[in-house]
């Protein structure tokens, strides 16, 4: 749809022409470089955001921290992702030729030097910006909004305080909180997925190419609502994921208790 809007005009006729022309396997073309890509992103992004987070706390402090928790969500995602694109972006080439170039190759192990071949090792990077511009704000919102809407939902709709409540009520917590932070995530990056979309499948193509062939309105709003329900259900799974498996080692799952008694602690250490 974002590729090729007058061919797949609506969710329904797209999966029904995608199946009619390539079969079942059309929905699975370029599954191993977006299962390598994102695995890597992934790694990168919740880890280096742990890091980054605690890095930005120790040096803002109790105080500063508990004031400006937000903008500490904010800095350490975006940190985080500036790593996390370097390891994601050649694989998005790679699976965008793919996906929207049918005959190009079959999947990484022949798209991959084929993609080299054609454009070299530079053409890889070549999406890095729009990536960057997609999937900075993206993570920003994706982190954010999760911590905030988990600090909401622990403390508006659930009687009992985090620490009281089950593992499974705190997970399913993380996926309802991830799945609503998702959809925001999802409106914020689109017109950047459309840019990189169309940069990955057009050889020598511009930003500018881009935004005179979509149009402005329609960086916004092509492929939008598949884009909110693919992103909203993956966000939520991977926050899921993600803290399901701080619990299994042994650790908090993330967000919903509010720093604010530090700031009584530093209060009483002042005093």
């Amino acid at each position: 749809m974002q590729i090729d809007p007058a061919k797949y005009k609506s969710i329904s006729s797209g999966f029904g022409i995608l199946l009619k022309e390539q079969g079942v396997k059309g929905f699975f073309r370029g599954w191993v470089p977006t299962l390598l890509g994102y695995s890597a992103q992934g790694a990168c992004k919740f880890g280096f955001y742990e890091y980054f987070k605690k890095t930005y706390s120790d040096l803002a402090g109790p105080e500063y921290t508990a004031k400006y928790k937000t903008l500490i969500y904010l800095a350490g995602s975006a940190s985080a992702e500036v790593i996390a694109d370097v390891a994601l972006c050649p694989f998005e080439a790679v699976k965008v030729r793919v996906q929207t170039q049918p005959g190009f190759a079959r999947g990484m192990s022949d798209g991959f030097p084929k993609f080299v071949k054609s454009e070299g090792f530079g053409g890889l990077y070549k999406g890095l910006g729009p990536l960057w511009g997609r999937q900075i704000p993206y993570t920003m919102m994706k982190f954010a909004s999760f911590e905030t809407i988990v600090e909401m939902i622990y403390k508006y709709a659930i009687p009992n305080p985090k620490s009281e409540c089950s593992k499974g009520l705190q997970l399913g917590v993380s996926f309802a909180g991830g799945y609503v932070a998702g959809v925001f995530c999802a409106i914020v990056s689109h017109p950047a997925d459309n840019l990189v979309s169309f940069l990955n499948n057009a050889k020598g193509a511009t930003v500018g190419d881009a935004v005179k062939k979509i149009g402005m309105v329609g960086l916004f709003t092509r492929g939008l609502p598949l884009r909110i329900v693919m992103i909203g259900t993956l966000t939520g799974a991977q926050w899921g994921l993600y803290d399901a498996f701080k619990v299994f080692v042994g650790l908090p799952t993330t967000g919903g208790v509010a720093p604010a008694p530090a700031i009584a602690a530093v209060t009483d250490a002042k005093a």
